[in-house]
């Protein structure tokens, strides 16, 4: 059976898949975490080093667009790729020049207020159950600190374009988002599944950002489709 390697989003960690990887028992499961370069390149090096030589492979956020350059770096290695709530194109510059700030305040300990006032209300659909999964959220960051933060936000402004490498792509794949997500948008996920035909597109109701927490059995039943598909 292939091994799936899961990479979460910025300032999260294994917990922001919530149950997935016990749903999926008896596969072999391995969350990668993009905690330790400051450059997509060397991120996906890291994961390159510790994967096993062949493997599915899902990012959500920044960790799909990590698995973006795993998969430019390596293809022969990818048997099937997922791609949540993600932006396969180069930071924009208006972003870019905010990221700057955002570190400064995280590095003099300010982490908390940057996660609660910049970044936790993009991340969830409006509805009654919200608190939990931001509470959690701002546990994963706390837990791993203003250094993270700095090297992640570093790796997401200076990140290039991706498009040629899904175009490259022939494996299984997977284009998921939440209907209320206002971080990556409808149009990068559609740009996504034109740039591999052989997609599937899928949009969670009731999630944003964070599908996996926030409509779990919807996301769950369609990766598990996903890594049942013949190859």
């Amino acid at each position: 059976m292939t091994p799936l390697l899961l990479i979460p989003g910025m300032m999260c960690d294994a917990r922001m898949w919530g149950g997935l990887p016990a749903l999926l028992h008896p596969r072999p499961v391995a969350h990668c975490l993009p905690t330790k370069a400051e450059t997509m390149a060397d991120l996906a090096a890291l994961i390159l080093r510790d994967a096993p030589d062949r493997f599915a492979l899902a990012g959500l956020s920044m960790g799909g667009i990590v698995a973006m350059e795993v998969l430019r770096q390596a293809p022969e290695r990818v048997e099937r790729l997922a791609l949540l709530d993600t932006n396969p194109r180069a930071e924009l510059p208006e972003v870019q020049t905010r990221r700057a700030p955002q570190v400064a305040r995280a590095l003099s300990g300010h982490l908390d207020a940057v996660i609660r006032d910049e970044m936790k209300p993009n991340y969830l659909a409006d509805g009654p159950d919200t608190q939990p999964i931001l509470d959690l959220c701002m546990e994963m960051a706390l837990s791993l600190g203003p250094q993270v933060f700095a090297r992640q936000s570093r790796a997401l402004r200076d990140r290039p374009d991706q498009t040629a490498t899904l175009a490259a792509f022939r494996g299984p794949a997977l284009v998921l988002m939440g209907e209320g997500d206002r971080l990556c948008p409808l149009d990068r996920h559609q740009q996504m599944h034109a740039l591999m035909p052989q997609s599937r597109l899928a949009i969670i109701p009731r999630a944003g950002h964070l599908p996996t927490l926030e409509n779990p059995a919807a996301t769950f039943a369609h990766l598990q489709d996903w890594l049942l598909q013949p190859r």
